[in-house]
């Protein structure tokens, strides 16, 4: 079994904003962030996460929990999984009980990288290449490129490790078909991948004896995604939260030649298009997006994807396209640096690109393929904000050469999109609802209000806060109120004295009306009340906290 104290030291470590959004992106609103959400289908964002109370919360469907619980739901594992998965993507090492022996993370891909690259120190061909095409050796030393020889060669250094060639063949760099291991990179330059957080989870390698795929990656495995992941962030990371920019390139060595020229915000995909899934590694620090893409036609049709996805999803930036068949690697080669530079502070903005590169695909001299151009370039039109779509209308009736009249986004915005969310359509009283918050944040004071409180009082939420004085904060409803920004908790002893006054007065105001209307009881038993009722009324406005059974 894995020890709590492990458990709890791992967990002080995760973020929820962070592991989260590894998987799903997250926006910000306030001090919360907000998405669809992963475990239902909805249009309208009602899945919350929040960094200060380090949970999630569905206001729809009811899902939340903590970091483990989110990667136990989304990944479909149990506990200890779960906890596994966290600590190797984390670069922690959990502890055992005695029943067994301690599990080290694992350092197979580190030591398989470390000997990829004392292999590139004697194979002539690869050093020769990679010189040629610019590479200092501080590039290759800080992004540990190295060289993978044989398939023989890789699987004796393995067993010679003692590593576990089932633990190789579940990280990916060993297969097995048919009887027999084989290696997954053979005669290539590799380039290691890294997580977020600078661990190895991949390589991708490149050929230099002419096989027909020029580069292939290590295949998917619980480690590697590769659309959730990019390579270099981990060196790119700091510079991009510094410069609120980031530079996405097509290949590794355009990103390691950008870097040796001092763009270390540079990255790139890893053999895919931009994905949805990226966006929520793209989403943190909220940088400015620059894609730096080949100018062939496969170039410029991945550009116009992530244009789109981009734009849609309300990213800044733009796009450069390099022409004449080089690269942003073979620029920086033939020191062209300044005019790099000078291409990346003038990139054409998503919307425009997306606009321009649909238009070329018709043939706007016809003019029925004019219109169908037309109907095209709207359709995207429609896809973003009102105020954009808006704005951008006369930029696409200028492309056509027509009037802005015959371009009609007609573009709906969500009326009800500034209503609280709510898990279901019940009423919402708000001072039950903060009275609860501010038990569940400061339950110091949980004593003195039920002093003077009991809890049959609340009239919509006593369940809640039943649940709150018990502690069981993990229930879904608790969860709701702990991460919704309208309900606020109360800031100290006296705010909540004047709260509770408040309360207090109106209940005992609505009980004197029902003795008054009461006719069933006796005059000396409604005398009784009356006095009973005044007096507490009395007492509670000149400042006195009555208790609720005196």
């Amino acid at each position: 079994m894995i020890t709590q104290d492990s458990i709890e030291a791992l967990r002080a470590r995760l973020d929820i904003v962070d592991v989260v959004g590894s998987y799903i992106e997250l926006r910000k609103a306030g001090v919360n962030y907000k998405a669809n959400c992963p475990f239902h289908s909805e249009k309208t964002p009602s899945f919350v996460v929040s960094p200060s109370k380090q949970i999630y919360h569905c206001f729809s469907c009811g899902a939340g929990g903590d970091s483990v619980k989110f990667v136990m739901e989304y990944e479909k594992l149990n506990y200890p999984e779960a906890l596994e998965k966290l600590a190797l993507t984390n670069n922690f090492s959990l502890g055992y009980t005695e029943n067994k022996q301690n599990k080290p993370a694992s350092k197979l891909m580190q030591k398989l990288n470390d000997w990829y690259k004392n292999q590139l120190t004697t194979k002539q061909t690869a050093l020769a290449y990679l010189k040629e095409r610019g590479v200092y050796e501080s590039a290759l030393e800080k992004f540990g490129i190295g060289y993978a020889p044989d398939t023989n060669a890789t699987i004796d250094f393995i067993k010679n490790g003692l590593f576990n060639m089932n633990e190789a063949i579940e990280m990916g760099v060993i297969g097995y078909d048919n009887g027999r291991y084989f290696a997954r990179f053979i005669e290539r330059i590799t380039f290691p991948i890294h997580s977020a957080n600078g661990v190895i989870v991949g390589f991708g390698g490149r050929t230099i004896t002419g096989h027909q795929a020029k580069y292939v990656n290590s295949p998917e495995t619980p480690f590697f995604n590769k659309s959730r992941l990019l390579y270099a962030y981990h060196h790119a990371k700091q510079s991009i939260h510094k410069t609120k920019e980031i530079i996405i390139t097509e290949g590794y060595l355009d990103v390691v030649m950008l870097h040796q020229a001092g763009f270390t915000n540079a990255v790139a995909t890893l053999g895919t298009a931009l994905t949805l899934e990226h966006l929520p590694l793209l989403r943190k620090g909220e940088p400015k997006i620059i894609m730096a893409y080949d100018g062939d036609n496969a170039g410029r049709a991945a550009a116009l994807k992530a244009s789109r996805l981009l734009s849609v999803s309300g990213f800044s930036g733009g796009v450069v396209i390099f022409k004449g068949g080089k690269d942003p690697a073979d620029m920086v080669n033939a020191n062209a640096v300044e005019e790099l530079a000078s291409m990346f502070r003038t990139p054409l903005p998503f919307i425009e690109f997306v606009i321009d590169e649909t238009l070329s695909l018709y043939d706007l001299r016809d003019p029925k393929a004019k219109e169908g151009a037309m109907h095209e370039a709207v359709g995207y039109l429609k896809t973003l904000s009102p105020l954009l779509a808006e704005e951008y209308k006369s930029y696409l009736a200028s492309r056509l050469g027509v009037s802005q009249s015959f371009i009609r986004v007609g573009v709906q915005t969500n009326t009800n999109q500034n209503k609280p969310i709510t898990q279901n359509s019940r009423y919402r009283d708000m001072w039950e609802l903060t009275l609860i918050k501010t038990v569940l944040e400061k339950p110091q004071f949980i004593d003195w209000i039920l002093d003077v409180l009991d809890p049959s009082l609340l009239q919509f939420h006593s369940s809640e806060f039943l649940l709150a004085l018990q502690g069981e904060y993990n229930e879904p409803s608790l969860m709701a109120i702990l991460v919704d920004e309208q309900i606020r908790a109360l800031e100290d002893e006296e705010a909540l004295k004047n709260e509770l006054i408040t309360f207090l007065v109106k209940y005992y105001e609505r009980e004197l009306k029902k003795i008054n209307s009461h006719s069933a009881i006796s005059f000396e038993e409604k005398a009784f009340h009356i006095r009973k009722y005044r007096g507490k009324i009395l007492r509670l406005k000149q400042g006195e906290l009555v208790a609720f059974k005196s």
